[in-house]
């Protein structure tokens, strides 16, 4: 286990923590206490070619170029990487709101921040909505475009939206499914879920090494136990028909990543899939990864996960808890991770 590491020696990088606190009515999608989901069908099917790409993502400035002089919190934990390692980020960015405390307009510098800092490959983002993705379309700059559908069909509703750096990767081909009896229906619901739940899916190429790997993201639900059981069943259900790659999982899974959560077990027992936080030889300090926007819980639940199949190698894994002047990004901890295909 390794200590808290600063980020450019001038924003410190500790650790976030959770804080189990949600209101449903006003649009959150976290759980007070997560145990576990289960089985069904997803839309967004199979193997390699379900959908050309489409970016979702609008005209760029150049502006967010990344300082030649920043370290990401990866590399300072673990050195810098080789070319062809893929830093991941899972990122619950909460949803866009300029009501009370901790408005959009008030976390939005500050997010801009970490990502100019981090940078990753590929970032899961849950929770944006289509107006807030394009902020941070802008904010990431011209390298970066993302994908997927909202939760309620088109443009509207939370999205699973997934960027990456086109300078690294290349979107092959990608789709959306819902977690329902009828995943290829937008909006579809079953199991008592209490909203939409959904999975953006992309089949993505390296350029340099030619190496292709599958990434999905998806947010299970907050309020129904059996609404993330047959949300995960139906996760692992899709992922065994694409086409034998490797496969990348990033999600708020409304879970805890222990034994006794039913998700977990569904996706890494069952389905074979490898929970990069156990396996990362090298770590930051452990926190929950809820906060709320208020102090940080060590060695708390930890609903964020990034899951690989077996053959990818977490090099290292994070809790990165960047603040400015006492302001997080949004009330998760990004997780991220440093990968190596095979």
């Amino acid at each position: 286990m390794v200590g808290a590491v600063p980020i450019r020696g001038v924003r410190p990088l500790a650790l976030l923590a959770l804080a189990l606190t949600c209101l449903p009515a006003a649009g959150c999608d976290h759980v007070v206490a997560a145990p576990a989901p289960s089985p069904s069908p997803a839309r967004t099917a199979p193997a390699p070619s379900q959908s050309t790409p489409v970016s979702l993502a609008p005209p760029r400035s150049p502006a967010a170029t990344p300082s030649p002089v920043s370290s990401s919190a990866l590399d300072l934990l673990t050195g810098p990487a080789r070319p062809s390692d893929l830093d991941v980020m899972t990122f619950n960015l909460r949803y866009a709101s300029e009501a009370g405390a901790n408005t959009w307009t008030q976390r939005r510098p500050v997010m801009r921040e970490l990502l100019d800092d981090e940078r990753p490959d590929l970032i899961g983002t849950q929770e944006g909505f289509a107006t807030q993705l394009r902020d941070v379309a802008a904010d990431l700059g011209r390298d970066y475009s993302y994908l997927g559908l909202g939760r309620d069909g088109g443009d509207r509703g939370e999205h699973m939206a997934i960027f990456y750096d086109t300078t690294r990767l290349r979107a092959v081909e990608s789709g959306d499914f819902w977690l329902s009896e009828t995943p290829e229906v937008p909006a579809s619901t079953s199991w008592g879920t209490a909203r939409p739940r959904m999975v953006t899916w992309a089949l993505f190429e390296d350029p340099r090494t030619g190496k292709r790997f599958y990434a999905a993201n998806t947010h299970l639900d907050n309020v129904s136990e059996n609404a993330r059981r047959h949300g995960a069943a139906l996760i692992a259900g899709r992922l065994a028909v694409f086409e034998r790659l490797p496969i990348v999982l990033t999600g708020d899974f409304n879970s805890p990543a222990t034994a006794v959560s039913e998700v977990h077990r569904t996706l890494v027992d069952r389905a074979g899939l490898q929970d990069v936080w156990a396996t990362a030889p090298v770590r930051g300090p452990a926190y929950a990864t809820i906060h709320n926007y208020g102090p940080l819980i060590a060695d708390g639940e930890r609903d964020d996960w990034i899951l690989t199949t077996r053959g990818v190698t977490a090099v290292a894994a994070l809790m990165n808890t960047y603040r400015r002047a006492g302001r997080y990004p949004s009330d998760h901890l990004p997780v991220q991770a440093r990968l190596r295909l095979p």
